[in-house]
């Protein structure tokens, strides 16, 4: 078999997640194809590319609201694409952009493709709630023991934030802190749908969702359209574009369902502290190295939790870290300097992409006040369940 290839992120596109998802009986609405096709061509266009010249295309299924099945087929045949890598839908709740970039980034490392195109169209907004409840609670552990309960995924965050709380002895106000946090990076991202300054008070002050977690501490209901374009890294060093590579890639399930049956640390988060390890040694890289990261956290308390999980802080440490600055531009390590699931937005099965989406800024320099400083080696985590698998890419900027 010959060896892997490098791979670059040589495009990209993105819609700003928000409520834009066409509703019933709307005469100026823009359905997928009038969305995402427009971002595939932007995204090409940025990297010197034109349709013909895509091997690979791996899209996020779209959601339940979405009325066309088979909608990757449909959309290569409406976008003219002519595949000889593969076409393919990845559906794998949080984790499914991480895995449809997975997919696109082996295709190219395999030889199969010369380009390949990882992307999504989320419409989450115009979805019947009674189907959306629905599909959350039988997402969320044992459909014939747990989901007669009704918890739904910000359940067990909230469970997990309770249980850090008492092992602990760190206060809501602390864990809420990420939220503020959130919206100072959010406040120069254009892609971000929540973009308003935020105090601690603002969000103590919310209704409460699910306790310990109010309005503010938990994600909220997104759209979102996106695509990334990759090539090999000697294609994209040959087009004089400016690209990013990607270095090093592990993963891990750890053989749960959100919470088991089995006595386990519910806050302990192994899968992430296993992916971590297994994509920097693939990178040849300590954690040390890294200048910025991006982590699939849905609540304040997920950030903190896949914090200590990595690494970047110490366990029971990391709202602390959050309150001292660490973890905000400028700090030791930023994390979700893109404002994250709360402030960006989290349209949840393109998350990955998005979070992809701002690292690549990161690395090429293009994020204005939240720039961080030098940055040369970022991580990208995302997940599934309650961080039962967890997916890690490290990505490199321009040497």
């Amino acid at each position: 078999m010959p060896a892997l290839r490098k791979v670059a992120i040589v495009g990209a596109a993105a819609k700003p997640p928000g409520r834009w998802a066409p509703i019933e009986h709307d005469g100026d609405a823009l359905f997928e194809l009038d969305v995402l096709g427009p971002l595939v061509i932007q995204a090409l266009a940025e990297a010197g590319l034109d349709r013909s010249a895509v091997d690979t295309a791996a899209f996020v299924t779209p959601s339940p609201s979405t009325r066309q099945l088979g909608f990757s087929t449909y959309m290569a045949a409406r976008l003219g694409l002519r595949c000889k890598g593969s076409v393919s839908e990845v559906s794998a709740l949080g984790v499914s952009g991480g895995l449809a970039f997975d997919q696109a980034l082996a295709d190219i490392a395999l030889g199969r493709a010369d380009a390949a195109l990882a992307l999504g169209i989320s419409y989450q907004t115009n979805a019947p709630l009674p189907l959306i409840m629905d599909n959350s609670v039988r997402a969320v552990g044992d459909v014939d023991f747990q989901s007669p309960f009704g918890l739904t995924p910000i359940s067990w965050y909230a469970f997990d934030a309770a249980r850090y709380m008492h092992e602990t002895g760190v206060t809501r106000e602390q864990i809420a802190q990420v939220a503020v946090k959130s919206r100072s990076h959010a406040i120069t991202n254009e892609l971000a749908q929540f973009r308003k300054p935020l105090t601690l008070e603002e969000v103590l002050a919310q209704r409460m969702i699910v306790s310990p977690l109010g309005l503010f501490e938990v994600p909220s209901v997104a759209d979102g359209a996106i695509c990334l374009v990759l090539t090999s890294e000697d294609a994209a060093r040959a087009s004089g574009k400016p690209y990013v590579t990607i270095t090093g890639r592990g993963y891990y399930h750890e053989g749960y369902h959100q919470i088991s049956g089995r006595p386990h640390d519910m806050t302990a988060f192994p899968a992430a502290t296993l992916a971590a390890r297994a994509a920097l040694d693939d990178a040849g890289l300590s954690l040390g190295d890294i200048n910025l990261a991006e982590l699939y956290a849905p609540c304040t308390i997920t950030e903190i939790l896949v914090s200590e999980a990595i690494g970047f802080c110490e366990r029971g440490k990391g709202a602390l870290d959050v309150a001292t600055g660490a973890t905000s531009v400028g700090g030791r390590i930023p994390i979700n300097t893109s404002g994250g699931c709360l402030s960006r937005g989290h349209p949840p099965s393109l998350t990955a992409l998005y979070g992809l989406f701002e690292l690549r800024q990161q690395l090429l320099g293009r994020c204005g006040e939240r720039q961080v400083k030098d940055a040369q080696l970022a991580m990208h985590c995302c997940e599934l369940g309650n961080y039962n698998a967890a997916l890690i890419h490290v990505l490199e900027g321009p040497q």
